[in-house]
């Protein structure tokens, strides 16, 4: 047939998450022949990122999968020889639950979609089972809900020249130009460490509050090419392992990187800035002189905390916050080092806290005045930027692409192949596979945490300053005992991934219940509802609330391979996305997998000078064959000059 794939391959790889995007280009980089799978129709699972009307389509996607009843098995059990047995896959994906979606935006009287006109009229949720009527305005036409990637995007939907991904890492200085399609042309923005036109702060007068930013729904719907929405809220760690990776691997060169620019603290119902260099130390409003230098002598001890154990070893069987309360820093600088530099719960140890608090200094001042980066675009772009390393290096990408089963040899008990959904079957030597892909019998010993997901559309920061392009993290602390604390991550429209004059804001936590029970208490705190905010002035002090959206996904990060029933020895799995701010789970299971699997190749080495490259026919063009998105990738000369040596700005040590 048309769309057959070859039929042997040393790795196949099912799901196009973090950690197996990273572990598909190690492999295909150390030259196996690598087949990466997904059954979606977008790259990234768990991690992905989507436009405005594109996660709208997502929640869609959800809410349909529930009614669909299981295919028939018969198809493909006739490809099973007598001495083999089938380990059936999971149909439908099931981590992601609760999903509620709430608008409070005006609907513009000039735009009639009926829909959202009813959600402004009564802004209730909308659980998953009553998803269908908003989600099917008028947003959702074809032309503007796709999930184009990197790999398959048409000419007009491509956000940068010749579509690739840009990934020069710009710094906090210097210019990045990029442009973006937007309606039938091209806008050019322009992102700097300055202020440009765009991103210039707004002077506005208290009378005009009602009127600033006046946002509405169908506003949003048009702009919906604007917004890159992360299933999954992340930052870099600007020390951390997934940015040496991207450095060591060159991959950075496939994306572009903005530095977080404020720390915040939620103290006493009030949200304020967070020292966090000598500078900011001295030069905050918030400290008085005495806290400065106790601040400043405590986090100079937890820079080498190791090398003095006789200030914490008496101490290591209590909590961090007790360990805190003992070094004679204030409640004011006790709350800035647990919550806005440690970043832990106030149950975490004593040596959890040094660590946590040593290694947010050590990544202070690499590329910025704070230890976090973040990707234009979303988190969305690291996967995409991992399989371009793959496709780059000879990997096979298929998109929509479901796998019934896999094979097993009752006398080895090693997986030998796989059968799709076309009834091809394809043998491989080892086998990767993301945890949702497994079925409720080979899961069924398994409890899963998950975690609490919240997206909110607010049309000012939550804490205003002279320039309206700021990247903030806060964390709010429980405000009762036996609940966790919750990640708020704020995203302005200079990071690609919301509209001009509005803030895309996530909530994180730990789930004890649904989403919406777990994180509304504090989106109640740091926003207000835009119908409340029309009518209750005194409340403008808050940003205002245009959309929200509250769902649960899946935690696999913390199941080990002997918690799986029947688990073939040459069959390994990945897990979905954690909890944690940072990516360091990801990149050291994909590690821990690759050096499993192949112990004595180097894991993700830098790529080739282009000078040393021997093509293999350089006269004959990649074939790409059929409907069901398939990309054999070779590295040609074109392909060779222009991703090896790519100008600009780069992640650099």
């Amino acid at each position: 047939m048309a769309d057959s794939l070859p039929t042997e391959f040393d790795v196949i790889i099912i799901g196009t998450g973090l950690p197996e995007s990273i572990l598909a280009a190690a492999c295909s980089r150390s030259g196996q022949r690598v087949l990466h799978l997904d059954s979606r129709s977008y790259y990234g699972g768990n991690w992905a990122s989507f436009n405005f009307s594109g996660l709208l389509s997502w929640l869609k996607e959800y809410q349909q999968k529930s009614d669909v009843a299981e295919e028939s098995t018969a198809s493909w059990q006739g490809l099973i020889h007598e001495t083999e047995e089938a380990i059936t896959l999971r149909k439908t994906d099931e981590t992601i639950q609760h999903t509620e979606v709430f608008c409070y935006a005006n609907q513009d009287m000039d735009d009639k979609i009926e829909e959202t006109d009813a959600l402004q009229k009564n802004p209730s949720s909308l659980t998953s089972s009553t998803l269908t009527k908003p989600l099917d305005s008028a947003c959702l036409s074809e032309e503007t809900h796709s999930y184009v990637t990197s790999y398959e995007m048409p000419a007009k939907d491509i956000p940068k020249n010749d579509g690739e991904i840009s990934l020069e890492v710009s710094g906090v200085e210097g210019t990045l130009a990029e442009e973006k399609y937007c309606g039938d042309e091209t806008c050019r923005h322009t992102v700097s460490g300055g202020d440009t036109d765009e991103n210039k702060p707004i002077e506005e007068d208290n009378t005009d509050q009602l009127k600033r930013n006046r946002i509405t729904y169908s506003q949003i719907v048009k702009e919906s090419r604007r917004f890159n929405i992360d299933l999954v809220s992340k930052l870099l760690y600007s020390q951390g392992l997934l940015i040496d990776l991207l450095i060591k691997s060159n991959v950075s060169r496939y994306a572009e990187f903005k530095n977080v620019t404020r720390i915040l603290a939620f103290r006493e119902g009030k949200v304020e800035q967070v020292p966090c260099s000598r500078a900011d130390v001295f030069n905050s409003k918030e400290l008085t002189m005495v806290e400065k230098r106790i601040l400043m002598k405590f986090l100079t001890f937890c820079l080498d905390y190791e090398q003095h154990p006789d200030q914490y070893q008496a101490f290591m069987q209590c909590s961090f916050s007790e360990y805190l309360k003992t070094k004679k820093l204030t409640p004011n600088l006790q709350h800035f080092v647990l919550h806005s530099i440690a970043m832990t719960e106030s149950s975490c140890t004593t040596i959890d806290g040094l660590k946590a608090t040593k290694n947010f200094l050590q990544c202070l001042g690499r590329f910025g005045n704070t230890p976090f980066l973040f990707p234009l675009y979303g988190q969305g772009e690291i996967p995409q930027c991992f399989c371009r390393m793959c496709a780059v290096f000879g990997g096979i990408y298929c998109l929509r692409h479901k796998v019934q089963c896999l094979v097993v040899d009752k006398e080895s008990g090693r997986c030998k192949a796989i059968i799709d959904h076309l009834g091809q079957r394809i043998n491989a030597k080892y086998f990767i596979v993301e945890d949702s892909y497994l079925s409720e019998k080979t899961c069924s010993n398994i409890q899963y945490k998950q975690i609490s997901r919240a997206v909110l559309i607010t049309d000012q920061s939550i804490l205003k300053t002279d320039s309206d392009q700021q990247i903030s993290i806060l964390i709010v602390p429980p405000a009762d005992s036996g609940t966790c604390a919750v990640r708020v991550t704020e995203l302005c429209s200079s990071t690609m991934t919301c509209m001009k004059d509005t803030y895309l804001v996530h909530l994180t936590c730990s789930s004890s219940k649904t989403a919406r029970e777990d994180l509304e208490s504090v989106v109640k705190k740091l926003f207000t509802p835009y119908t409340e905010a029309a009518i209750n002035e005194e409340e403008l002090t808050k940003p205002r609330l245009l959309w929200a959206l509250y769902f649960n996904m899946r935690d696999s990060s913390g199941v080990s391979r002997s918690s799986y029933n029947g688990l073939p020895s040459n069959v390994y799995v990945c897990s979905g996305p954690d909890c944690g701010l940072g990516n360091e789970h990801a990149v050291k299971q994909a590690e821990t997998l690759f050096r499993e699997i192949f112990p004595s190749e180097e894991f993700c080495p830098p790529p080739p000078n282009p000078e040393d490259i021997i093509f293999d026919g350089d006269d004959k063009q990649p074939e790409v064959s059929g409907t069901n998105n398939i990309i054999m990738a070779k590295l040609d000369s074109s392909e060779g000059s222009k991703n090896l040596e790519s100008p600009g700005k780069h992640l650099e040590n």
